[in-house]
């Protein structure tokens, strides 16, 4: 194990000199160097990754009674892990407790970061890779911070598991750095990168791996200037000034979360404004109010939506022999497909008929690139694994080549015929047709085994889901294939059989054409879609529709509709008129509302007083087609059904999924209610036989 634990020192790129000793527990590597400074490495046991579980901490706290004891010249906490510092807390740990529980571990938890952050010595944490949530309270609770340039991650996700920091973030992050961009940091969930964290203030120092040890040790001798408060920082943490500032963070909580379904925002506001004069009052305030937000069914639902992701990604491999993709249509999707690809390290070859969409292609690669925080060197190496090809002599190197062309069965399959006999043994073929049944494109390929469906959604780099689509000849190694390869990109695969729509187009369509049809019924827009996002939706239908384009919807509509046993609602003839006009929605400019620098146009006030029955007529017959797949075997696994619906249709998160929220409602109250849409608007609103197996 020492031979180890040297290993990963000298890859961390600490001092080359000896050590005293060497010594570890558990979860921390305790090295003593011969300048009298204790370095703690970070190593989670049986875990590729770091998190501040509760035996971690113990652990910790063990080592500080020495260091408190024997007071070396300084300590400087790092993580043997490759992949990062810390991710956070363990959230197994905050399954199956009571509040006073969890007040007892957080209690616990604040003592040992206390200690650590009184010590009469030098106390630095070295970051790289990601440092959220409990990793960063970690190091906060440090005198001082260094980070590694490129991979530096920095955050407090846990508003997204419906709380906020636990373990002395609202206090620590609102006193480092400017109040309002803690707050703003904390609100959000949302990262900050490299050079962001540094000019906030969150680090003192940014270093490339090769200079972590000079940094270090101008650290321990005072040479490293620590990051200060300003005046105006001093400023906003003033009662008056909180008091202003939170009137407005209120404001613009409300727009991204509202406070009916998402109470954590609400209570870290309350909180800063408070008790933000005062750290002692913050700290005992801070404990309470997680453990009271942990208790909430949003918070169970987010942790619940949390492991539903972990589930996901459990069912893929880890490893995938895919090293060429070859994208075939450079279009919206076929051309972000590819970029991806290409930033995730792959080499890709990108084919289309034109020049022009491979071009664009390039360039929202690059823009994605900056997006996503990609250093330059990072950048131009993701452009050149892009490599255009007109002709098309990728398909005989490509491991795997995606179709991306337009939804036309004959289309494709002509395709196909021309493809197939050049493309090497052991090479796959996928398809990301949205809406044509991957078994009948499969009958014009001579070895149907090694084709079937990879559905993206849109925006590729955004959307997490991919629907792994296999027919009745997928042979099995294709399918492990596939699925390894969708998270080796970065995403996370639901296994889907070949039906009309596949699970999620499936669900979603007859959400979108409800939506249509009571606009058309004379409901105003704006009302549908507010009564859609009072449940809990992102964004409502109507404006969903735009976004995808009407003439996309139409056509998955009406090829599902010719495959189902259950009727489909009709498509007025006014969409299919504006369609007509070329009123396609977003890509166009105008559809149902008129779209301007890449934002719908919302005119007039919406009342407040909302039809529950419209949000019935929405919401309900998107759960009795997930209820239809789920017994026509479409997904197997329930959790992965409600998973996926979440994370490709944006499904209000704090209510755990379709099928979860169904059996919380009542199963009984839901198959009462679609009766009685049945004998009023149809039998589109016929309960699924498959209710009565829930």
């Amino acid at each position: 194990m020492t031979i180890n634990v040297l290993q990963k020192i000298e890859a961390l790129d600490f001092n080359k000199s000896s050590y005293k000793s060497i010594s570890e527990k558990t979860h921390w590597k305790i090295l003593h160097d011969n300048d009298n400074v204790v370095r703690l490495l970070l190593d989670k046991k049986d875990s590729s990754t770091n998190t501040l579980s509760a035996d971690v901490l113990q652990e910790l706290d063990e080592i500080l009674n020495n260091i408190e004891a024997t007071l070396p010249h300084a300590l400087v906490i790092s993580s043997a892990k490759s992949g990062g510092f810390c991710a956070g807390a363990d959230i197994k740990e905050f399954k199956n407790i009571d509040e006073s529980g969890m007040i007892d571990i957080l209690n616990r938890g604040h003592a040992v970061l206390d200690r650590l952050a009184s010590l009469k010595i030098p106390t630095i944490a070295v970051i790289h890779g990601h440092c959220l949530g409990g990793g960063l309270e970690l190091a906060l609770a440090c005198d001082q911070r260094i980070g590694v340039k490129n991979d530096l991650e920095i955050g407090f996700p846990e508003i997204k598991l419906g709380v906020h920091p636990g373990l002395g973030g609202t206090f620590r992050l609102t006193r480092l750095i400017n109040p309002v961009d803690a707050m703003t940091m904390m609100l959000t969930g949302k990262s900050v990168y490299n050079g962001q964290a540094k000019k906030r203030g969150l680090i003192d120092d940014l270093v490339e791996q090769r200079h972590i040890e000079n940094a270090v040790q101008a650290a321990i001798s005072g040479d490293l200037k620590k990051h200060k408060h300003s005046f105006k920082s001093f400023i906003l943490n003033i009662s008056a000034a909180r008091k202003f500032a939170s009137k407005k963070m209120r404001v613009l909580s409300e727009k991204k979360a509202p406070s009916d379904h998402y109470p954590a925002p609400y209570a870290l506001i309350d909180l800063w404004e408070t008790f933000g004069g005062s750290i002692k009052k913050m700290q005992a305030e801070e404990v309470k109010s997680f453990a009271r937000l942990l208790k909430s069914d949003t918070a169970q639902n987010l942790i619940r939506v949390f492991f539903l992701h972990q589930s996901l990604k459990s069912a893929a491999g880890n490893h995938s022999s895919i090293r060429h993709v070859h994208v075939i249509g450079a279009g919206s999707m076929g051309g972000d497909i590819a970029g991806w690809c290409a930033m995730q390290g792959l080499t890709v070859t990108l084919s289309d008929q034109k020049k022009e969409p491979i071009a664009n292609a390039v360039k929202n690669t690059e823009k994605l690139c900056l997006e996503k925080h990609k250093s330059e060197i990072e950048t131009r190496a993701t452009l050149d694994r892009l490599i255009p090809d007109l002709q098309g002599k990728g398909v005989c190197k490509a491991d795997l080549i995606i179709e991306a062309v337009p939804e036309n069965i004959e289309i494709k399959q002509q395709l196909y015929q021309s493809i197939e006999s050049k493309m090497k043994n052991g090479a796959i073929l996928a398809t990301n047709t949205s809406s044509i049944l991957i078994g009948q494109l499969a009958e014009s390929l001579e070895n149907p085994a090694r084709f079937m469906g990879l559905h993206f959604f849109n925006p590729v780099s955004k959307m997490l889901i991919v629907e792994t689509i296999h027919h009745t000849h997928t042979s099995d190694d294709v399918m492990a294939q596939m699925l390894s390869f969708t998270r080796s990109i970065g995403k996370v695969p639901v296994t889907v059989a070949s039906y009309p729509g596949f699970l999620v187009n499936r669900a979603l369509t007859p959400y979108l054409l409800e939506a249509i049809t009571i606009v058309e019924e004379g409901i105003d827009k704006k009302h549908v879609d507010a009564a859609a996002k009072k449940f809990g939706m992102p964004m409502g239908p109507i404006e969903l529709a735009d976004q995808i384009g009407l003439d996309v919807c139409v056509h998955v509509a009406d090829m599902m509709a010719d495959s189902l046993d259950k009727p489909m609602v009709k498509i007025p003839d006014s969409v299919r008129k504006k369609i007509n006009n070329g009123e396609l929605g977003k890509k166009s400019g105008q559809g149902f509302y008129r779209w301007k620098n890449g934002k719908a146009e919302h005119d007039g006030i919406v009342e407040q007083n909302l039809d529950d029955q419209i949000t019935d007529r929405l919401i309900l017959p998107m759960l009795d087609a997930c209820v239809e797949c789920r017994r026509k075997g479409v997904v197997k696994n329930i959790d992965h059904l409600d998973g996926a619906m979440i994370f490709a249709t944006g499904f209000a998160p704090f209510r755990g999924g379709p099928i979860h929220y169904a059996r919380a409602r009542g199963i009984d109250d839901i198959v009462k209610t679609l009766d009685k849409f049945s004998h009023q608007y149809g039998d589109r609103f016929s309960p699924d036989p498959g209710w009565k197996d829930l």
